[in-house]
């Protein structure tokens, strides 16, 4: 049966979309009747806030999303992601890249910016340091420029199936796989994690889509083992934007201090979803019961400014079964 997880950042609080995420995640692996794993994206060690690892996992706790086993952090497993980094380096699949992001914004915009043979579409590394000689090399490290480590993609194109988006296809640019300041980059880590945790069903937000492609290049360089992919509708402000803290009271924490309880907001997300009608009190279990992965709706959710300023108008909500 497909092992699933939810991969959080504990650099804050988890919002209503991170919520939502989670909650599919979790309906997805226990529909299948298989393990549903956390797991702790924590590299970004500068961003990192160690009380939200705790929190983090206590709100999964009140919606009843429980784990199987003990969670997992990234910043215990550095050593496999440096071992998977060297053995790109061996097989030749790597070089040191010395550009800023400043430097790739103005390349990729330029004129026939993107040199023969790499991805030249928008967010797409140009290939500037790809063919540096040794010289040029030692002397951008001279001036002070530490490198990343980006993989010799050839400008692939892969294909694959999602889940809940259908049929995909893009071009694998030359991505990072080791920042400069040594730290391995999310994609090479997140395959290396789904791989040795036998993860087989990755249910995130579509916003990471884009990032799937480079994802299978990893496996498919280091023979690792593919799992599936479903990527569900973000949910947006109600300017439309991605949410944030900003927007007003988008944390479960806010939520419980505007008088609601941990089960009136499993309802609202239910309803965002479509399993369940608005101001109907459901169970995880009745929820549960109600999932199908083809029924979902695709399309993101956007909170109301009302919600997201004042209490749900429902009081008290029942638990009582649909007809």
């Amino acid at each position: 049966m497909p092992t699933g997880r939810f991969a959080p950042s504990p650099t804050g609080a988890l919002h209503i979309g991170n919520l939502r995420t989670a909650l599919l995640a979790w309906l997805f692996a226990r529909s299948n009747k298989s393990d549903y794993l956390l797991r702790y994206e924590d590299l970004d060690m500068a961003l990192v806030r160690d009380e939200h690892y705790q929190s983090q996992a206590d709100d999964l706790a009140a919606l009843g999303l429980h784990w199987d086993g003990k969670p997992v952090r990234q910043s215990d497993r550095s050593d496999l992601y440096l071992d998977a980094i060297r053995l790109f380096a061996q097989r030749g699949l790597t070089y040191p890249c010395y550009c800023s992001r400043k430097d790739i914004r103005e390349a990729s915009q330029a004129p026939n910016g993107a040199p023969a043979g790499n991805a030249g579409t928008a967010g797409h590394y140009p290939g500037t340091c790809r063919q540096l000689t040794r010289s040029e090399q030692r002397q951008r490290q001279d001036a002070g420029r530490p490198p990343a480590i980006r993989v010799r993609a050839e400008a692939i194109q892969l294909d694959f199936v999602d889940l809940l988006c259908g049929e995909q296809s893009d071009v694998v640019d030359d991505f990072v796989i080791q920042r400069n300041d040594g730290t391995p980059a999310y994609n090479l880590a997140v395959m290396v994690d789904d791989s040795l945790q036998g993860i087989q069903q990755v249910v995130r937000a579509d916003d990471l889509l884009s990032s799937t492609v480079r994802q299978l290049f990893i496996a498919n360089a280091l023979d690792l083992d593919v799992p599936m992919f479903a990527h569900v509708p973000l949910v947006l402000a109600p300017t439309g934007k991605r949410l944030a803290k900003r927007d007003g009271a988008v944390t479960l924490e806010d939520r419980q201090q505007l008088g609601e309880t941990p089960s009136q907001v499993l309802a609202m997300l239910a309803t965002s979803l479509e399993l369940a009608k608005p101001g109907e009190g459901v169970t995880l279990d009745q929820v549960l019961e109600r999932f199908d992965p083809q029924l979902l709706p695709r399309g993101p959710f956007t909170l109301d400014e009302q919600y997201l300023a004042t209490r749900s108008s429902s009081k008290s909500l029942s638990h009582k079964k649909p007809d």
